[in-house]
């Protein structure tokens, strides 16, 4: 599935529309490595979303082509959920 697509369906982001814009000015990376909004991601991959002054990092557990709101939250795990200090922002 591609990468834009997952977060929209595991509804990490609202809109597959922001999650296009956020890979498009590189601030999502899968696996450690800068990601398209096309990277397809399988089951496995280190989901990395810069967003604000917010850092997520997440791990994809299963996916889905739909889910209802629910059972959305069981797609993903989340490693890491962090504030990014002012200095810290490149």
């Amino acid at each position: 599935m591609r990468l834009d697509k997952y977060l929209k369906v595991a509804r990490i982001l609202k809109r597959r529309s922001v999650s296009k814009e956020l890979a498009d000015s590189q601030r999502v990376y899968v696996n450690g490595r800068i990601a398209k909004p096309s990277t397809e991601i399988k089951v496995g991959d280190e989901i990395q979303i810069l967003f604000g002054n917010r850092e997520l990092r997440v791990r994809v557990r299963a996916i889905e082509k739909q889910v209802n709101k629910s059972a959305a939250a069981e797609l993903f795990e989340i490693i890491e959920e962090r504030r990014i200090e002012q200095n810290e922002i490149a």
